[in-house]
């Protein structure tokens, strides 16, 4: 019997593939499944630190509690982990302005469309922090006054029909997307397995500060009201990148040490439209062979060169990108992508199946495990690769310290 609390349960699919978003036109998808993983689960329950070192491993977390692991040296557009380092950052001359351009607005009434100009009587933030602050309705000195009335707030992942409204009008008029629905939107942007556990700060932190690590929504509201469209102008998305920058610096400085990167999702050098993350600089990628992680100045010329690449093992390196854009000629056989059961059994300790757990039966609140080695469906390939691979794509620790419920 296991305490369920803070526990990762997962419930591995397998290796899989599917069609392709990246190598297509926008808003369709490969015509074939050129999208290859190399494991893939849903997740019931997911501890924080565990995510982090899924992160960490290559491993993406998609809408409700998908995770998946690409299989780079298969998939048409690989797609790397990539981080900030957020203590380094540097804001670009362009962002610097975006930064500028929205706080006059909130605080002088600027137009949208207005050429920056020099104010009397004013002087910028002290800080990138400062700046990203500057136009916001709680952290105005006293005395200053604000033609606008802007708030942000962190609020935990739950649904209303104000955060609805507003997904509904963004997938219609940017998507084209009518058939979307409240289930639809609390499946994507609301439902997550992570459990919510305490950030361990010395002292009490800053109101605005998060008390946990968790799932969140970041709101920004004009005058009590949510906003996102009709904003282009703004550059919301880059706002908020920088915003999420800001908030690793301010745990960070209330104490949290660890606290320096943000993991920003995926960097598809394939994939032109998915490049902008590297304007967020100095930005990392975890190199798929050995889980280091390289400045992306460092991978530019592999990436230029290979569909696949590798800094510390470069002999691994392999493909070619023709015109920038991966090949979406992959071939369909399902000879050619079977699993190497055996290769991997070979490759992996016997004496780990006693330590891989797996859910025998969950009632009342209790989890109840058994070692993989005495599992009644251990012996049925189909449940074995789903195990295996799960326990591969992981790594033998991260392996351990989690649950399967297959």
């Amino acid at each position: 019997m296991v305490d369920p609390i803070c526990l990762t349960i997962l419930d591995p699919a397998g290796p899989g593939r599917s069609t392709c978003s990246y190598c297509s036109r926008p808003g369709q998808r490969s015509t074939k499944k050129t999208s290859f993983t190399t494991t893939s689960s849903s997740a019931s329950q997911l501890s924080c630190p565990v995510y982090m070192d899924m992160l960490d491993r290559g491993w993406g977390l998609r809408s409700g509690g998908y995770l998946y692991k690409p299989n780079m040296k298969k998939t048409c557009c690989p797609q790397y982990t990539i981080r900030l380092d957020a203590l380094a950052f540097a804001p670009s001359k362009s962002l610097r302005k975006l930064v500028t351009r929205w706080n006059r607005y909130v605080l002088r009434d600027e137009s949208s469309g207005a050429q920056s100009a020099k104010h009397k009587g004013g002087s910028a933030p002290a800080s990138f922090v400062d700046a990203i602050h500057a136009s916001e309705v709680s952290f105005l000195k006293p005395g200053t006054s604000s033609k606008h009335r802007f708030e942000v707030t962190l609020e935990e992942s739950t649904f209303t029909e104000e955060k609805y409204s507003l997904y509904h009008a963004y997938q219609r008029r940017v998507h084209k997307d009518e058939g979307n629905t409240p289930s639809s939107f609390t499946q994507f942007l609301v439902d997550s397995p992570l459990v919510r556990q305490p950030i361990e700060y010395p002292s009490p932190p800053p109101p605005h500060l998060p008390k946990n690590y968790g799932s969140y929504h970041q709101m920004y509201r004009l005058y009590g009201e949510l906003i996102a469209i009709g904003w282009e102008w703004a550059s919301l998305g880059k706002l908020s990148a920088m915003r999420e920058i800001s908030l690793v610096r301010e745990i960070q400085d209330a104490g949290v040490e660890e606290m320096k990167y943000l993991h920003m999702g995926f960097y598809v050098y394939s994939c032109p439209k998915m490049r902008y993350k590297g304007e967020y600089s100095p930005s990392f990628l975890l190199d798929p062979e050995s889980h280091l992680w390289y400045p992306l100045d460092a991978w530019k010329p592999l990436l230029e060169t290979h569909r696949y690449a590798s800094i510390s093992f470069p002999g691994c390196s392999m493909g070619a990108i023709t015109n920038g854009q991966a090949d979406d000629s992959s071939s369909e056989d399902e000879d050619d992508h079977t699993y190497p059961l055996d290769l991997a059994l070979k490759m992996l300790p016997e004496s780990l199946w006693d330590e891989v757990m797996i859910v025998s039966s969950a009632s009342n609140g209790q989890v109840h495990t058994t070692p993989a080695s005495e599992w009644t469906r251990w012996k049925h390939k189909e449940y074995q690769t789903m195990v295996v691979s799960m326990v591969e794509a992981l790594g033998v620790d991260l392996a351990k310290a989690i649950i399967l419920d297959p």
